[in-house]
């Protein structure tokens, strides 16, 4: 069965600074993989190839089998990804369904034509995806009035708008508590399954990584240095040795 994502030996050079070389990775549908490693490992050139923010010098990301590298984010979106980011990126002067609503209006090329009827545009939609992730109850409340884990879950009914095939989140517990953290990505799990969407998501909360993916892949020096279950990363003695000195501390989630 061909993967819903194939990254092949992708590279990426800075002037003299080679950030990424040779990696790649593959993501089944309804599967979470994470992506892991020390600052300045590569993770976020990686993860900005595959979501188009950056074009690789060589290599091919595959969507379905379909050459998606080098497209601007725009055209990757269209393509079926959806993302998220470290920073959740909202509209707080908009109410929660608006903010869900806007989403809906890009996906359906009508962005320049919102007014004035943005406000009745697929609001059952909108309110269906807010359900989806626990919001529904808060649809009309301002989002600058929400706690900030309530609004990752809104950017995260955003990001579903075009009911993607792919979901890349960078950071996605950022900022937050860890029962936030926990529960956020569990959803993301359930949506993963219930949609049968491929994750791929950066992460520097271990107790995430180790607790919710299906995989994990850990790069070093812009290198891919292991690539398995949790249990198998977890037990890697390269990848214990990778992070020794960072404070970071590989151990079992509760």
């Amino acid at each position: 069965m061909t993967a819903l994502l194939q990254v092949q030996n992708i590279s990426k050079s800075f002037g003299g600074v080679q950030a990424v070389r040779d990696v790649s990775l593959t993501l089944q549908a309804g599967e979470l993989l994470a992506l892991i490693g020390p600052n300045g490992a590569g993770k976020s050139t990686t993860f900005n190839m595959v979501g188009g923010q950056l074009t690789p010098d060589r290599g091919s990301v595959r969507l379905h089998g379909n050459n998606i590298a080098g497209l601007a984010p725009r055209a990757i979106w269209r393509q079926g990804v959806g993302r998220t980011f470290q920073i959740a990126q909202t509209f707080a002067s908009l109410t929660v369904v608006e903010n869900v609503q806007m989403a809906l209006l890009s996906h359906d090329r009508r962005i320049f034509q919102w007014w004035p009827r943005a406000a009745a545009h697929r609001r059952s939609d909108a309110l269906a995806l807010l359900d989806q992730v626990g919001m529904a109850a808060q649809a009309d409340r301002p989002c600058s009035e929400l706690a900030y884990g309530d609004v990752k879950r809104v950017e995260l009914a955003m990001a579903l708008a075009p009911n993607p095939q792919l979901l890349l989140m960078d950071e996605p517990t950022a900022g937050m508590a860890p029962g936030e953290r926990v529960a956020l990505m569990q959803l993301t799990r359930q949506l993963a399954q219930q949609r049968h969407m491929g994750v791929l998501f950066t992460e520097h909360s271990m107790d995430v990584v180790f607790g919710q993916a299906d995989r994990v892949a850990v790069l070093v020096r812009g290198q891919l240095l292991a690539e398995g279950t949790p249990q198998q990363v977890r037990d890697d003695a390269r990848v214990q040795q990778a992070y020794l000195g960072t404070g970071l501390v590989l151990e079992k989630s509760q």
